[in-house]
């Protein structure tokens, strides 16, 4: 089975300011730990809503709010990452995305790539990256999965990227009923709530795709994953079937 497992903003990451050298160590010591085992097989973290921009659309019409911003509907419905010329780019591309798919609601961000968090030199000719987030409805969370208009889409969004464009990733999440939250009380304790649950108002900060034979065990995982961050909640969903 394939799960994703994303982890929220908290208020260190949406002022911008680097993550702690050990969060760093150990977060990359676990995803090298879980590439060797096969369990880790993509992720991605996104840099704070102040660099990021949402479309909405309404009666016909689009409306582009570029951040910072607050949370709202935060439930994710799928998700694409792509290469793009610019935050521009990416985000008339995703436009037109949305215009095939049917999705009303999508936000674009760049990616923290390793030379954001001073792993390596930037390159000269560095790479652009950029996560589309599709949100969902209540439709969605019935399990409403328009495969034919999702992969139409897909295939326009290759063609608009174009020669030095590409589709690095594109994956469809189950409705929350098929996964669980760890989230924070007001004491401090953080407990598991199983989905389905309400719209997260919470931004996305980041994401890790793995392979694993259930639900427990994914959250196992990003029990290992949110004690490394701190108080951030986190979310595992199960991918939908390809």
């Amino acid at each position: 089975m394939r799960f994703i497992v994303m982890h929220k903003v908290d208020a260190r990451m949406e002022a911008g300011a680097p993550p702690d050298q050990q969060i760093i160590s150990s977060m990359g010591a676990l995803v090298q730990e879980s590439l060797k085992s096969g369990v880790f097989t993509n992720g991605a973290g996104l840099h704070p809503s102040s660099k990021r921009v949402r479309l909405e659309r309404s009666h016909g019409q689009w409306s582009e709010t570029s951040g910072p911003y607050q949370g709202q509907n935060e439930l994710v419905a799928s998700l694409a990452m792509v290469r793009a010329g610019s935050l521009a780019e990416a985000v008339h591309c995703a436009r037109g995305f949305a215009e095939v798919s049917g999705d009303r609601e999508v936000e674009i961000g760049p990616v923290v790539e390793p030379w954001d968090l001073g792993l390596i030199p930037k390159p000269s000719q560095a790479p652009q990256r950029f996560l589309y987030l599709f949100k969902g409805d209540a439709e969605f969370e019935r399990g409403a999965l328009a495969t034919d208009a999702r992969n139409s889409a897909l295939a326009e969004l290759r063609r608009a990227l174009g020669p030095d464009g590409a589709v690095l990733a594109a994956e469809v999440l189950a409705p929350s009923s098929r996964g669980a939250r760890l989230a924070a009380s007001k004491d401090g304790k953080r407990t598991w709530v199983d989905g389905p649950y309400a719209e997260s108002k919470e931004l996305i900060a980041g994401f890790s795709i793995l392979e694993l034979p259930s639900l427990e065990q994914a959250k196992a995982w990003a029990d290992r994953y949110a004690a490394i961050l701190g108080g951030n909640e986190v979310d595992v969903r199960e991918l939908a079937s390809s």
